[in-house]
């Protein structure tokens, strides 16, 4: 039985900054920080912490891969991904700066290797919040693949519903900080 890791860097990431700024007293709950876009940019992730935390023992794990907006040339974000096990997928922002193309890839590779590279008894860990991934999750599921989602407790109600167990990361916040 193996694990295939799907990675959503954006929203693991800035969904963080937004429990870290709760969590540090900065708003009085999370969801004022969401709304009020307010974070807490002295909060970092560590790849190596998130790969142990959501997929468990490298041996166990068939395929990590972790989705995001191509960073600037001097940023040394994704060598450190890779570093710690992460096959790095990256896409230009749009003209007006917005992240494109990340949840449907994501969605496309998770459908792709349940064809090409999965095998009975493998599951599938998500690290994403938001209900894009309802519909993929759904299929996965009728195919017989396991989706746990990994997240912070404020992801979609739908995604959490439709899971096949949730495991929220609020709890583990200074423990996946770099």
């Amino acid at each position: 039985m193996a694990n295939f890791l799907y990675v959503d860097n954006s929203n693991i990431w800035i969904e963080g900054m937004h429990v870290a700024a709760y969590q540090n007293g900065l708003v009085p709950d999370v969801w004022s920080a969401v709304q009020n876009k307010i974070t807490d940019p002295t909060w970092k992730l560590d790849f190596g912490k998130l790969f142990e935390f959501a997929g468990g023992q490298k041996a166990d794990v068939a395929k990590a891969a972790l989705f995001g907006s191509r960073p600037p040339q001097n940023d040394s974000v994704w060598s450190a991904a890779e570093r710690r096990g992460f096959q790095v997928i990256t896409y230009d922002r749009n003209v007006a700066n917005h992240e494109k193309k990340i949840d449907t890839d994501i969605v496309a590779t998770m459908i792709e290797d349940s064809y090409e590279l999965m095998k009975a008894g493998d599951e599938i860990t998500l690290v994403a919040g938001d209900a894009d991934y309802v519909p993929a999750i759904e299929k996965l599921k009728r195919r017989g693949f396991p989706v746990h989602v990994v997240f912070w407790k404020h992801a979609s109600r739908e995604l959490k519903d439709v899971a096949t167990r949730f495991v929220p990361l609020d709890d583990y916040l200074k423990h996946l900080a770099r």
